[in-house]
């Protein structure tokens, strides 16, 4: 029942978080980077879809919710959305991070955080604890992995320029030959 903000939800990382989201009940907002990944991102969850090349996501997220703000922001961008991540957060909100792709530096206004009842977490998939439940969503089909495209190990300089290129939904996987 409550509301979850993933961003880059056309990434491996995201487009996992958005199913996860969903499994658990939430309504889903997610960003992603071009309009062509919208349906992409509806297809596998998405309530919402923010494209953040031509939107503002905070403005968005609290035209989406009223003014009220998400429960929880997933975050693995890092420096680049934190701002508009903790912006879009309602009171006694939760922002989650397990990754820094754009760097690892934020500065946080700490009023902001005690006066709006804010938690901030940092996580890593513990397999003991983690494994069996993500095991258990893909035996039950909610969670399936999102492959753009499979890449021969010799090509990996072009899987590197597809990643780079933001052209991408999903995974890129470098395939090692046996």
């Amino acid at each position: 029942g409550e509301t979850v903000l993933v961003l880059a939800g056309g990434s491996g990382v995201g487009s996992a978080s958005v199913q996860i989201a969903k499994s658990a009940s939430a309504r889903v907002i997610t960003t992603v980077g071009s309009d062509a990944k919208v349906v992409k991102a509806k297809a596998i969850g998405a309530d919402e879809v923010i494209v953040r090349t031509r939107e503002d996501v905070t403005a968005r997220v609290q035209e989406l919710t009223e003014g009220e703000g998400v429960d929880l922001v997933y975050d693995h961008v890092g420096q680049a959305t934190w701002e508009s991540s903790i912006a879009s957060l309602k009171v006694g909100g939760r922002y989650v991070t397990n990754g820094v792709t754009s760097g690892h530096l934020a500065q946080i206004h700490l009023g902001r955080l005690w006066t709006r009842d804010l938690s901030v977490l940092g996580t890593t998939m513990r397999v003991s604890e983690d494994l069996g439940t993500v095991t258990d969503l893909i035996g039950r089909g909610v969670l399936k992995p999102v492959i753009d495209q499979v890449v021969p190990l010799e090509e990996a300089s072009r899987a590197h320029a597809v990643l780079e290129s933001d052209e991408f939904f999903g995974k890129v996987v470098l395939r090692v030959a046996s």
